[in-house]
C-alpha cells in the first residue's frame, strides 16, 4: 500500500533513486517479517518514515531540476552521428561487449546501423537507427489507414462482461449482443466465451474456450 501511494514510477524502478528505495522497502519488510526480535510496530514505523522521506525527495526533484539530476542522473550519449564516444563509455564504465549486448536487446546487430545511442538513467539503451536502416511504415508506403475509433479494450474476460469498460466507452449491452451475434455467439452463451476484445475499428474479436474451439 505504501509503495502504491508513491505511484507507478516507484513500482517501475524507472530511476536509480526509485531502485534504491525499492530495495530498502523490501529489506525493511523482510527484516520485520523474519526477525522476531524486531517488533512489528517498529518495522511499520520505519516503512512509513521511509515512505515520507521518499515522497518528499520526489517532490523536491520535481521542483528543482538540479536536485533531480543529482538524484536520478541524466541520459548519456554514447554513440553520436554513428561515432562511438569513447570518453562517454568510459565514464559509464561500459566496454564494447556491454554496448553490443545492449544494442542486440534492441534488435540491432551492427553498430553501423546506429545514428544515436543514449544510455538512460535507469540503464536502458535508447537507439535511433540511421534512416536507411529504419523499418518501413505504412505512412512511408502511403497505405491508406482506417480511423482508430477505439483503443483495443477487453469486453469479456473468462465468461464475464467487463461492464466498467463498456460504461467508459459508452457502449450498451444491446450493442454487445449485436456484435456477439455477428460472430455467431450471444450473451446467453457467455460461458462458452473465454475472452472478447473491442478492436480499433469497433468490431469484436472473440476467443472461445479451448474445449469448445476444437
Amino acid at each position: 500500500m505504501l509503495t502504491r501511494f508513491l505511484g507507478k514510477k516507484q513500482i517501475s524502478h524507472i530511476t536509480l533513486f526509485n531502485y534504491i528505495t525499492g530495495i530498502t522497502f523490501g529489506s525493511i519488510a523482510a527484516s520485520t517479517a523474519v526477525d522476531t526480535q524486531i517488533p512489528a510496530k517498529n518495522g511499520l514505523i520505519s516503512l512509513v518514515l521511509w515512505t515520507v522521506l521518499t515522497f518528499c525527495v520526489g517532490k523536491l526533484s520535481l521542483k528543482y531540476p538540479k536536485a533531480r539530476i543529482m538524484l536520478d542522473g541524466e541520459p548519456t550519449i554514447i554513440i553520436k552521428n554513428g561515432k562511438i564516444l569513447e570518453k562517454a563509455m568510459a565514464s559509464m564504465h561500459l566496454n564494447m561487449d556491454d554496448v553490443s549486448m545492449l544494442l542486440r536487446e534492441k534488435n540491432v546487430f551492427s553498430i553501423s546501423e546506429v545514428d544515436y545511442a543514449i544510455l538512460e538513467p535507469h540503464g536502458e539503451l535508447s537507439v535511433l537507427k540511421k534512416a536507411e536502416h529504419e523499418n518501413v511504415t505504412k505512412k512511408d508506403m502511403q497505405v491508406p489507414l482506417p480511423p482508430n475509433l477505439y483503443m483495443p479494450t477487453e469486453i469479456i474476460v473468462d465468461g464475464a462482461v467487463v461492464t466498467r469498460n463498456l460504461n467508459e466507452l459508452n457502449l450498451s449491452m444491446e450493442w454487445l449482443e449485436t456484435e456477439l451475434r455477428k460472430t455467431g455467439n450471444a450473451l446467453s452463451q457467455l460461458d462458452r466465451i473465454f475472452y472478447a476484445e473491442l478492436q480499433r475499428d469497433g468490431s469484436l474479436h472473440v476467443d472461445k474456450r479451448n474445449d469448445l474451439a476444437k
